[in-house]
């Protein structure tokens, strides 16, 4: 299985409230992004209109591998900006700057692909199993980018005090999977540490320019260096590392609450989620009804089971409540106790009619909606669906796919979207039998036989070269009568072949038509 395949595929829309007041001082607008998160959206306009920082404020973040609308709020200027990815519409004002408390809900629509018809067998059940137990409320993969990428938890160096370490891993740690100017930039610093007048031969090193300032003026004062990034992103910083204390907290929280039997684990970027398949009545009732804190020094817990798992998690990372605070900067770096629902149950959830793939050939497809409140996260309610076979990709895996790019339908060559890519035991396709609902018609065909699966790491006989047609991992595979070999001494007719051919035509064209000219003219 594999979702945003395409921005299109991927879409919210916030639902949304603000107090207009025709003299505030804020100008709010409704964004449409796409292949940008919220974070580089407000720093594109800052940057177009000369704004300070700060001065854009929003009700959320907005997942960087989709098509989203969100609010935002510009604090004293008017703005327009109507980029194919990046536009803005005006709504009017208001006198406050936007938060989390303006929005109401989310709604969702996802496109499920490369499905087969085992991946469709069970989703009603999957359903219904939501619409009776919700899903745990955890904080999914988008939130650890940091992990992703090779920056690990900023906010435990600032825990420890170790502030060029916090700032190392934010501006000098290169991510192996971003092949955007930016990590170019890191890669310069990290070779360049402590060179602070060194001239930076990108230009996307200006989003760190006030940094840079306060290191050539203040060299080894690495904390108000630090506290030269964005509020906002600061904070976030802080929060992920939060995140990550609630994930762990409620998974334990749900085994000291439900027997093994009624969990199944679901990794993720952090680690392993766990979800339940089934509770009793006066467990399911208390988990509706329960809230978990995000850790902060003056939280408190009333039940004990809250208690004892906070405690567990805290002792793993050999903290105390207590340490959860940066001495030296208290009242710009901090952690806020807040209560989060653990579970959430999606309201309005349909799941559309299954369709042909019309980006993988061979495989289904399937619109699903739904709406989440403020805060949680529809790629949860994705893998809980499929969660009988959802795998995340791996870096490998994903570095793989950049050099893989494929044919669709019309035979145009792509590259699949990785950024968010999750895979399953796959089928090897065949003729792609006529559906209606979620029943599959006859086949047309004897299928193609079905691709052993591999669990775990490759061992070495594993990477030994696949059979003819059989699937590649990092690679989306075509059915055997459509398959072409990619190796570079047999080029497909690919997008690069078709151009390399209209250039030798043309070409061949123009000796033809110099060798029919008269010797009078070629001597000319």
């Amino acid at each position: 299985m594999r979702i945003k395949q395409k921005p299109e595929d991927f879409s919210v829309k916030e639902s949304y409230r603000f107090d207009e007041v025709p003299s505030g001082r804020h100008r709010v607008y409704l964004m449409d992004k796409q292949k940008l998160s919220t974070f580089d959206a407000a720093d594109r306009i800052r940057d177009a209109f000369g704004l300070r920082p700060g001065s854009i404020s929003y009700c959320g973040l907005k997942d960087k591998q989709g098509r989203t609308e969100q609010l935002i709020a510009v604090d004293g200027a008017d703005v327009d900006m109507q980029d194919p990815d990046l536009r803005l519409k005006y709504l009017g004002r208001t006198d406050q700057p936007l938060s989390a408390a303006n929005i109401t809900s989310n709604r969702f629509a996802v496109t499920v692909r490369m499905l087969t018809e085992e991946s469709i067998g069970p989703l009603n059940l999957a359903a219904a199993e939501i619409n009776r137990l919700g899903v745990v409320n955890y904080f999914d993969s988008q939130r650890f980018g940091s992990l992703k990428h090779g920056q690990g938890f900023i906010a435990k160096d600032l825990i420890r005090g170790d502030f060029e370490a916090a700032l190392r891993n934010y501006l000098a740690q290169p991510s192996e999977l971003d092949r955007s100017e930016d990590a170019k930039v890191k890669a310069f610093w990290r070779e360049n540490w402590g060179r602070w007048d060194a001239r930076v031969p990108f230009e996307g090193s200006r989003k760190y320019h006030r940094i840079l300032k306060s290191l050539r003026e203040h060299p080894g004062d690495y904390l108000r260096a630090f506290l030269q990034i964005d509020a906002s992103y600061r904070a976030m910083l802080l929060f992920t590392y939060q995140s990550y204390l609630w994930n762990e907290g409620v998974r334990r929280y749900l085994q000291l609450l439900l027997p093994r039997e009624n969990l199944f684990p679901l990794k993720y970027q952090a680690g392993t989620l766990l979800f339940h398949r089934d509770a009793e009545l006066e467990v399911l009732e208390t988990l509706r009804a329960s809230t978990f804190p995000l850790l902060a020094p003056d939280s408190t817990f009333e039940d004990p089971k809250v208690k004892q798992a906070v405690d567990w998690v805290l002792g793993r990372e050999k903290l105390k409540l207590e340490d959860l605070r940066v001495e030296e900067a208290r009242r710009m770096l901090f952690f806020k106790h807040e209560e989060r629902p653990t579970v959430v149950i999606p309201h309005k959830l349909v799941i559309g009619r299954v369709q042909n793939d019309d980006l993988n050939r061979g495989y289904l497809k399937v619109n699903i909606a739904f709406t989440l409140p403020p805060g949680a996260y529809a790629t949860l309610v994705v893998k809980r669906l499929f969660h009988f076979e959802y795998a995340e990709d791996s870096a490998q895996q994903i570095r793989e796919s950049w050099r893989a790019p494929v044919e669709d339908q019309d035979g145009e060559r792509e590259s699949g979207d990785t950024a968010f890519a999750p895979r399953g035991p796959r089928k090897a396709p065949g003729p792609t039998p006529p559906v209606s609902g979620f029943k599959a018609g006859p086949k047309a065909g004897k299928a193609a036989p079905k691709a052993a699966p591999t669990a775990g790491r490759p061992t070495a006989a594993r990477r030994s070269p696949a059979p003819e047609g059989a699937p590649t991992p990092g690679r989306r595979t075509q059915p055997r009568e459509a398959a072409q070999d990619h190796r570079p001494s047999q080029p497909s007719a690919g997008f690069l072949e078709r151009q390399r051919q209209k250039k030798d035509a043309k070409d061949q064209a123009r000796r033809e038509q110099a060798a029919k000219r008269p010797e009078s003219r070629k001597k000319k």
